[in-house]
This record gives structure tokens, sequence and C-alpha cells, in this order.
């Protein structure tokens, strides 16, 4: 664990604590460490979970399959941050999506209950942790609710626009990197995959972006 105390001090869950507090702190939250491979499931549709995890190294994405294979990539959470804190805090009975390893990963797991509810020892560090993850779960309904705005769009080219502007504010620059291959990106704009590759061709031609592989650039 002590190799990852970097990406540990980073974590917003873990903001105003010392990184020598983090040790005692992981032992008083029952936190366990686990590797997976790439294309291996975390956490499995249907289950129920009492855990949520840190990706520590690597990636995972949140995807959701429906009754015919159809895949729609919800969200990719990269080292240093949370996912499925919601579906554990609330004790949610089935877990309605997947969440997958997309590399190899390292992640860390830990105890809801233990979270939210002070341990015999009455550590300082409940409280904040607490606040943090009140913190944390805002957000997420904020990029949640973004995320929404670009799928709502009526057109494929409207969604493509949408989400390489979204990219290009969060990068701070016009040139940027996507997260996502062309077959993710299809999944995670909810269109089909050729359909998209041909207007991300058109929007090219009309002299509105320019891309190679998954960089991207609005002109």
């Amino acid at each position: 664990m002590k190799k990852y105390l970097d990406i540990l001090k980073a974590v917003n869950l873990f903001e105003g604590i010392e990184e020598s507090d983090l040790p005692p702190l992981l032992s008083c939250l029952s936190s366990k460490q686990s590797r997976y491979e790439k294309g291996q499931t975390v956490f499995f549709s249907g289950e129920s979970i009492k855990q949520f995890g840190i990706v520590l190294s690597g990636q995972v994405q949140i995807v959701q399959d429906d009754y015919y294979g159809n895949r729609s990539i919800l969200a990719k959470i990269d080292a240093g941050n949370l996912f499925g804190e919601s579906f554990a805090c609330s004790q949610i009975k089935t877990l309605p999506v997947n969440v997958i390893a997309t590399t190899e990963s390292e992640i860390l797991f830990i105890d809801c209950c233990k979270l939210a509810v002070p341990c015999t020892r009455a550590c300082s560090f409940h409280s904040k942790l607490i606040q943090n993850m009140l913190n944390i779960v805002s957000m997420k309904n904020i990029l949640l609710t973004q995320k929404i705005e670009i799928i709502s769009k009526r057109t494929t080219r409207e969604k493509l626009l949408a989400y390489l502007s979204s990219e290009a504010k969060k990068a701070g620059e016009a040139r940027f990197y996507i997260p996502f291959n062309r077959q993710e990106l299809a999944d995670y704009l909810f269109v089909e995959r050729s359909a998209m590759s041909a207007e991300l061709s058109k929007l090219k031609n009309d002299g509105l972006i320019n891309f190679h592989k998954n960089q991207f650039e609005l002109l």
C-alpha cells in the first residue's frame, strides 16, 4: 500500500487528512486491495454490494448491457477516483450496472458502513470523510446532469459537438485527447458506431474539427 500513498493523498475522499493518518484510517475502514486483469469484471450487475472502490492504478468503466446485448458506457474511472459509492451507501439490493477493468488495475475497496458509522475508538476522521463523500456525490450528480444534456441532443452530430466542446473546456484548449476509442465513444453517446464515424468525417470535411485517433481539435 505504501507505493500508492501519493495516489491516496490526491483522492478527494481523503482531502484534509494527513498522510501519516492514512494507514490507521484505512485499517479502521477495513479496506482491502485487489488486482484485476484487463477485461475482468469488478462488480456484476444483479449483485448486492456493501463496498465501493478506489482505483489505485489502471482504469475501470461502468457499463450497462440491455436484454439484446447492446452496451452503454455510463462512466470511465481513472486512478485516484471512486466508483460504486452511491450503490454501496444506498444499500440497493441489486446493482443495475457492471464495472469492468479496461486495463490491468489495482483497486482498493472500502466498507461503506465503516465509513458512515464511527468506530468504537471514535476516530476523528469520520466526520471529515462523510463531508468529503457528500462533496464527491454532489459533484458526480453535476457531471451526470452534464452528460444527460449531451446525450439528450437530437442528432449524432449535435451529440458529438456537445461532447467535444465539453472535453475542450475541460482541457482548457482547443486540442485535446478523449478517453475513448471509437466503439467506446459510440457506447458513451448512445449512438451507432458507423453513423458516428460518418458524422465525424463530415464534421472534419466541414472544417469544424480535426482528429487523429483519440486526439481532437476544434477549429
